[in-house]
């Protein structure tokens, strides 16, 4: 999916009383979910408190480079590391063994949100929005979603990330509809802030029936035939390991009444935690 369109290419046909004319939905912890149980197993075995080498690997001088795209995954793991080594009593080799089993967590995509996803891009375009690595690309492809969106709009060949607006208004660009006609799903509050403030419909996703309920106006007015879909077209990452992935992102902040969860991770890179290259 590239980046590349010119404004008004996607456009949705107005549809009356259909509430949006485009779907604007974030990847990590909506689409998709990684296992970082491995990651804690070894984090227990080195003496240290679950969820350690993610509170390390989202701080914003750490994962803000990865995900603007200055820096690869591998650097990245560098950085954790470099920092792990500190708690571990100088052992860099365990401190890279944990940075490394955080930014190869292994990934699924959730089959009824992709489901739901592909039935709203026939009625409008569907743009992914991401904070992500510039292996995005790669991820999707493993994923099997290269043909998922019509665009992807991904931080790090942008060189921005969520909750800056800037994000936002470029997704709505490309799917070529008004920001004021654009509905935007997310699971942090912050990225749903910075989409409303643009005009846009925003969904705090915390589980499946809340994109259902959102699109649920999706099918009203005529059918479209998506065109080709196309990639973010990152640059080649140089010195990138083919074995690195884009690496999780972690969890939103539990929501303050009960309700569904998404699992651990957390997606957006916001000023005070962005995302990394493992779970976002």
């Amino acid at each position: 999916m590239s980046s590349r369109h010119t404004p008004g290419h996607l456009g949705a046909a107005p549809a009356e009383n259909r509430p949006y004319d485009a779907v604007l939905c974030d990847l990590d912890n909506v689409i998709r979910f990684y296992d970082t149980a491995p990651l804690a197993a070894l984090e227990r075995a080195a003496g240290l408190a679950e969820g350690t080498t993610m509170e390390i690997a989202y701080a914003p001088e750490i994962d803000l480079p990865l995900l603007l795209g200055r820096i690869t995954p591998d650097a990245w793991v560098e950085a954790v590391a470099a920092v792990l080594a500190e708690r571990l009593g100088g052992d860099t080799e365990q401190a890279r063994t944990l940075g490394r089993a955080l930014a190869g967590a292994p990934f699924r995509a959730d089959a009824e949100v992709v489901g739901l996803l592909r039935r709203a891009r026939t009625h409008v375009p569907l743009v992914l929005v991401t904070n992500a690595t510039l292996q995005l690309d790669d991820d999707l492809a493993l994923l099997g979603l290269t043909d998922l969106a019509d665009a992807v709009v991904s931080s790090a060949v942008e060189r921005v990330a969520k909750p800056d607006p800037a994000l936002c208004r470029i997704a709505a660009e490309r799917a070529g509809v008004p920001a004021e006609r654009c509905l935007f799903v997310d699971d942090r509050q912050e990225n749903v802030d910075a989409a409303a403030a643009l005009g846009m419909r925003g969904v705090l996703y915390r589980g499946p029936e809340d994109l259902r309920r959102a699109l649920g106006r999706t099918r009203r007015g005529p059918a479209r035939t998506p065109g080709p879909p196309s990639l973010s077209r990152a640059p080649p990452a140089p010195g990138r390991s083919a074995a690195v992935r884009t690496p999780p992102r972690p969890p939103a902040p539990p929501p303050r009444t009960p309700g569904p969860r998404s699992p651990p991770r957390r997606s957006g890179a916001s000023s005070p935690r962005p995302g990394c290259a493992g779970p976002r």
